[in-house]
């Protein structure tokens, strides 16, 4: 595998970052992941305002244009021969002084890497309601950052099992977020997520389908709700950058439909639509 680091492309034996780099020593840091579909990075857009919010609450200078970000990705497809691709987007603080300080960090680590993924990934998983809570976030809101642990604990939990989202709720006992997607449910023809004030991500793929929902005349109620109401649900489903919408087909121990007339089959086929559209075009998805 070939990788961006600071400017330059270089292979994974290759790449090292300073030991005094504060995204390691202090977890200041942020990153991005999001899909690459026949060449065109899909709501680049979206992802890159998002982390270039972050890296501002964090202090971290970063300026790298939108061009410069289409430049990297098309060089870094090309040089490890792929068209559809899985790309993490990480901006560190850079090496500075040991301790906490104030100042502007203007020496940021940028690391790009990309790797295969194909098109036919499961889309139905079993939801398992975690028994540890969901950290609130350190700052006002949840970034994507680095600090990973409370979701390396959710995954421990449900163990190495592929076909399993773990679903976390907040200390107060509120349906949060699964361990690397957001979470939305059916009850008579409406649909429901946590809002942002649970202390969850604010996820790409989550606006985007709460905009496919409202086109599509559902009505989408955020708030904060019990895990009762997700028990009792018509259906559920996650959603997340890299594997889009994926249904639930159990709750626990409580099947949940998953058939071809489901909201999550409709809405993962909407978001193909929509991609496959823009491909014929030959727009870069934003």
């Amino acid at each position: 595998m070939y990788i961006y680091l600071n400017g330059n492309i270089v292979s994974e034996e290759q790449a090292t970052i300073s030991p005094f780099d504060h995204g390691f020593m202090y977890g200041l840091g942020v990153f991005e992941t999001f899909r690459i579909y026949n060449g065109h990075p899909f709501l680049l857009d979206d992802h890159f305002l998002r982390l270039q919010n972050s890296l501002e609450q964090l202090g971290i200078a970063w300026d790298y244009s939108k061009q410069d970000v289409l430049t990297i990705l098309q060089d870094l497809l090309n040089v490890n021969g792929l068209q559809n691709a899985y790309v993490r987007w990480n901006v560190s603080a850079g090496p500075s002084i040991l301790g906490l300080h104030t100042e502007k960090y203007t020496q940021p680590t940028t690391t790009v890497y990309m790797k295969s993924i194909l098109d036919n990934m499961a889309t139905v998983k079993k939801g398992q309601v975690l028994n540890i809570r969901r950290n609130t976030p350190e700052g006002q809101n949840r970034l994507k950052s680095h600090h990973y642990l409370n979701s390396i604990l959710g995954k421990r939990e449900i163990g190495d099992a592929t076909d399993v989202e773990g679903i976390f709720l907040t200390k107060e006992g509120f349906l949060a977020e699964g361990i690397v997607s957001n979470l939305f449910w059916l009850k008579e023809n409406k649909v429901y997520t946590p809002s942002l004030d649970t202390g969850i991500l604010d996820g790409i793929t989550r606006r985007f389908v709460l905009a496919i929902l409202e086109k599509n005349g559902f009505r989408c109620i955020v708030g904060e709700f019990p895990v009762e109401n997700l028990l009792e649900a018509d259906e559920a489903f996650v959603t997340n950058s890299i594997q889009e919408v994926i249904s639930l087909s159990h709750i626990n121990e409580k099947k949940l439909p998953t058939k071809e007339n489901s909201i999550g089959n409709m809405l993962q086929m909407e978001y193909r639509e929509y991609r496959e559209k823009l491909w014929s075009k030959g727009e870069i998805m934003v």
